[in-house]
């Protein structure tokens, strides 16, 4: 095991995955430090769904090394696992209870027991509420907790879903298109609401929003057939002429 991959919340050394013959994932190597966001981009085929897959262990890479936290090798675990190891993953369309109240999504998402016993009788305690009271304010929906999931906009769904994912407290956030659907004001508020997560976690994002990916302001990954194409700054892989022929230029 490499210096880098013992220092690292998660690393991919030469990971390949093909689907009928087509390498959806070649060679892909990728470090994220603790408490590191890194925003992903690059165009439509270019193997970020499928990175996130072989990540949360729907998918099983051909080859190649993915480990989290320096040293777990996530290809030995299945999604449950993965997830109760502090690997969470928002999807794009947003997933919440909407015929529960903010309030109780977020109890619901909380990481406690899971058995049918303390499912039944669990009573919400002061560290819950206060935990509770934490993501209802990073999350901008404490003036709504009592109100019903359903009458949220896209976008509060969409910050409701992510905060039942920090309830699970986990350690690598994997969001993706977080911005799709909303409002200039709620893409601001949503890059603002991010940077807060990635203070305590890592954060990993795939978006195709650059006007977002520029307030996320973090380091950049482009991918392309499966590959990095380019890393660093928005500005600096926006320059490169890869990039531009690849991705920014279609």
């Amino acid at each position: 095991m490499t210096v880098a991959a013992q220092g690292s919340l998660l690393y991919l050394d030469a990971v390949s995955v093909a689907f009928d013959g087509f390498k959806a994932i070649n060679k892909l190597s990728l470090v994220l430090e603790p408490g590191e966001m890194r925003a992903i981009i690059g165009p439509n085929g270019a193997g970020k769904t499928t990175m996130m897959d072989i990540v949360t262990g729907k998918t099983r890479p051909d080859s190649g090394d993915v480990l989290f936290d320096g040293a777990i090798d996530l290809t030995r675990h299945d999604e449950t696992t993965i997830a109760e190891l502090g690997i969470g993953r928002k999807f794009q369309k947003p997933t919440v209870f909407e015929s529960h109240t903010v309030q109780h999504n977020l109890e619901l998402a909380l990481n406690r027991p899971r058995d049918v016993f303390s499912t039944l009788f669990h009573r919400t305690t002061d560290e819950d509420q206060r935990q509770i009271d934490e993501i209802l304010d990073t999350i901008r929906l404490t003036h709504r907790r009592e109100e019903y999931a359903a009458n949220l906009s896209h976008g509060q769904k969409q910050w409701l879903e992510i905060g039942m994912l920090i309830a699970q407290e986990p350690k690598l956030l994997l969001v993706d298109e977080p911005v799709a659907g909303m409002t200039d004001a709620e893409t601001e508020e949503t890059a603002r609401l991010l940077r807060d997560i990635a203070k305590t976690r890592s954060v990993v994002v795939v978006e195709h929003d650059m006007g977002f990916i520029r307030e996320l302001d973090v380091k950049v990954t482009v991918l392309a057939e499966g590959s990095v194409l380019a890393e660093g700054s928005l500005d600096h892989v926006s320059a490169d002429e890869n990039v531009i022929e690849n991705y920014l230029g279609r």
